[in-house]
């Protein structure tokens, strides 16, 4: 027990130092004489930046897919591939952005730049291609075409100012996205953790099956005796009941929807490594959340659609209300698994950055307020991972528990 309670002092202490790294560190180098927490700005191009320490910021900052991978207060350079509609691809490693505090970069490479760990292009052809020196970005807050107000990026170039556009997005406007001068099709920080994770559980299961040869018939012993347990639970408590006789040809899609999730959880929970929250992006749900569709749809039986499109038995005019709202469900029932899946992981990350946060906030670079708050914040951080690691277990449990609901539902026989 006392081990648990050393890691988890010692998870947040990792993290309150990548913060005091990311923050403090930045105003002694950038910003003589300010600390982290404290209030200072600087003009970049004539335009006053606010660098006080914002919590909510910092929080979706460390939560987002980026173009590098941090380990603590180093920035791993990643492939950056990107694509310009009428010019082609460009290709080169983030480092040459050279990316300094809060993984921003200190130079544009062919227009492009990295602003907090994430590509950005100018697409003002005025703005010279190349490797160039930038002052700096000034974040503004603007009024767009609709009257919404919309977060934008100006990069500082020769006392200009030129705005920087985000990736484009598969995003009509619904989270603010949308398609803009260029794509990006970079191996980001999410994509290398999802590789990671898929090498460590190959590694795994391999290692678990290769035993099963050689111990044929003898009882488990190590990974073996910690996978057989979890593998044989999903298979009894998850496919038998909920998928009935044909359990068997869905089990091996159940089993790596839950591993893989579940894999995933707990490497982002892992301090001072990355911090990914690759089950908190929506992307990746929703693209498991579409193998959950397709598979369900494409093995749904007669007896199925029937109960959709037909409903035998059911008055016509009830079937004219009915119809559409099961028509409605195909589609809602995938969507719900991605945003629950999302939503759960991330608030989960989100709040425990914001518990670190508050030693910064309350301390305000003093050292007796931010040793009180500290205390407070390092129980409250435990709190959290320990309601993380069990959250983690329930979502992967949840999503394989739903998805063979969905499959057992489309598959079921028709009983008199």
């Amino acid at each position: 027990m006392r081990r648990i309670i050393l890691t988890y002092i010692l998870s947040v202490f990792f993290a309150a130092s990548s913060f005091a790294q990311d923050h403090g560190t930045h105003g002694h180098d950038e910003h003589a004489g300010t600390d982290a927490g404290e209030h200072h700005t600087e003009v970049i191009c004539g335009e006053e930046v606010d660098h006080s320490f914002d919590p909510g910021k910092t929080a979706f900052h460390h939560v987002s897919d980026q173009n590098v991978y941090s380990i603590g207060p180093l920035y791993i350079p990643l492939p950056c591939i990107l694509y310009v509609p009428g010019e082609g691809f460009h290709t080169f490693s983030s480092g040459k952005f050279e990316p300094g505090h809060h993984a921003s970069g200190h130079k544009a490479i062919d227009r492009f730049v990295l602003f907090e760990g994430t590509v950005r292009r100018v697409s003002d052809p005025s703005f010279p291609e190349g490797e160039v020196e930038i002052s700096g970005f000034v974040p503004k807050v603007e009024v767009n075409e609709d009257g919404k107000e919309v977060d934008v990026v100006y990069v500082c170039y020769n006392d200009q100012l030129y705005l920087a556009e985000p990736k484009s997005t598969l995003d009509p406007g619904l989270f603010g996205g949308g398609i803009t001068s260029f794509y990006d099709f970079s191996v980001t920080k999410n994509v290398v953790s999802m590789i990671v994770v898929f090498i460590l559980l190959a590694w795994m299961f391999i290692s678990v099956a290769n035993a099963y040869k050689k111990r044929d018939g003898m009882a488990p012993k190590g990974l073996q005796s910690l996978i057989e347990p979890v593998f044989l639970f999903i298979q009894d408590e998850v496919a038998k009941p909920f998928i009935g006789n044909k359990w068997e040809q869905y089990l091996p899609f159940l089993q790596a929807l839950f591993f893989f999730i579940l894999g995933l959880n707990l490497f982002g929970q892992i301090p001072f490594f990355g911090n990914s929250n690759v089950t908190g992006n929506l992307a990746f749900t929703g693209v498991l959340a579409l193998f959950t569709f397709f598979v369900v749809n494409l093995n749904g039986n007669k007896h199925y659609w029937e109960h959709i499109f037909w409903m035998p038995g059911v008055p016509a005019w009830v079937k004219v209300v009915l119809t559409p709202v099961e028509f409605l469900g195909l589609f809602i029932k995938p969507f719900t698994l991605m945003l629950r899946l999302a939503a759960n992981i991330s608030a989960g990350h989100i709040v425990l950055v914001v518990f670190v946060g508050l030693i910064f906030v309350f301390g305000k670079g003093q050292l007796a307020p931010s040793i009180g708050t500290a205390i407070g914040s390092t129980l409250l951080s435990m709190f959290m991972m320990s309601i993380e690691l069990l959250v983690a277990f329930i979502q992967a449990f949840v999503f394989t528990l739903l998805t063979a609901s969905y499959i057992g539902a489309a598959t079921e026989e028709v009983h008199h």
